[in-house]
């Protein structure tokens, strides 16, 4: 069964650094009389769902370049990573803010965790499905018959598989690395359209690709979520990260040099070239859909609810989890 404890996903770059417990702290002081006067910031923090990376540039720009300070917050960033899950740390209280897919958001909610998404970083689902060039015919039906990375209880998998009716599948437990993948011919692999094809491409491995989105599931990815009781008890405080957080997307995507270079001290496999073709290749699935219209973060009900309904399908969780509870536009700036 799929968990939202898991972590979504391996990064090939990442997972070399499993059990590195990373911490970035914005914190300032001052002696001069006048800061000791100002207001004391408010102190919160916000986990991410993996190493330091481009497809989370906006919140270490925010962190960074002294957004979420500018807003009233001494905001403390704490990696992902395998051993590391955001939605229980939240729910738990031990951190304030955290990243999940809304899939993933729908899943705790069944299990009564109640968590909110206030804000979609990714329109489009970054993930892909990639296979060796001219390998797979006819895309995600052309997929039965031969050996699949993807990792343990893949929502999207579950889904394409029933989509395309999919037999005798080889499915093999993704591990973060595509070395299996790069000596088998006829094998298929997960990835993020931001990275994989920029490695494999690097190796000398000619593939094609699809975005998963195109199978027709397409959950809302790398969504900020909080708690009911903080929405409830610190509305201020969930607005100011919300505004510090589309600020460090703006403010990374006129200008990422400073945060790729502060993110690799934190992720040091990360390539300054990579980086530059993950920023490249995320910015429309960040920027289109209805953010082109609404802006950063929007969520439409409408998306919400197919996907409910695509999860309730599938038997991944039952009727009346309640999809119009699972997020708030309400702390969006207004278009």
């Amino acid at each position: 069964m799929p968990s939202f404890f898991a972590p979504y996903r391996l990064s090939f770059y990442g997972a070399s650094l499993v059990g590195t417990a990373l911490l970035l702290s914005a914190c300032g002081s001052s002696s001069s009389p006048a800061a000791s006067a100002a207001p004391a910031k408010v102190a919160v923090s916000q986990v991410t769902n993996w190493f330091a990376e481009p497809e989370q540039g906006g919140q270490w720009d925010a962190q960074l370049h002294g957004l979420y300070a500018k807003e009233g917050l001494a905001m403390t960033t704490l990696q992902g990573g395998p051993q590391v899950s955001a939605i229980p740390l939240v729910a738990a209280g031990k951190d304030t803010f955290g990243m999940a897919n809304a899939d993933q958001i729908l899943l705790a909610r069944q299990e009564g965790v109640p968590i909110v998404a206030i804000l979609a970083v990714f329109q489009t689902d970054p993930q892909v499905l990639i296979w060796h060039h001219g390998a797979v015919q006819n895309g995600f039906a052309g997929m039965s018959n031969r050996p699949v990375y993807v990792s343990a209880g893949s929502d999207y998998w579950t889904y394409i598989v029933d989509k395309y009716h999919l037999t005798h599948d080889l499915q093999e437990e993704y591990n973060g690395t595509l070395t299996g993948f790069i000596h088998t011919p006829n094998a298929v692999i997960q990835g993020y359209l931001t990275e994989e094809p920029y490695t494999l491409a690097h190796e000398g491995v000619a593939i094609d690709d699809e975005l998963v989105a195109d199978s027709g599931f397409n959950p809302y990815a790398n969504v900020l979520f909080t708690t009911q009781s903080e929405i409830k008890n610190h509305p201020t405080v969930v607005k100011e990260f919300v505004a510090a957080s589309i600020a460090g997307w703006k403010q990374y995507f006129s200008s990422p040099a400073s945060t790729d270079s502060y993110m690799k001290q934190y992720s040091p496999d990360l390539s300054p070239a990579g980086m530059l073709y993950a920023v490249s290749h995320e910015k429309g699935l960040i920027e289109g859909g209805d953010a082109a219209t609404h802006g950063i973060g929007w969520m439409s009900a409408r998306r919400w609810q197919q996907l409910d309904q695509q999860m309730v399908q599938m038997g991944l969780i039952k009727p009346g989890v309640s999809y119009q509870s699972a997020y708030t536009n309400a702390f969006l700036p207004k278009p």
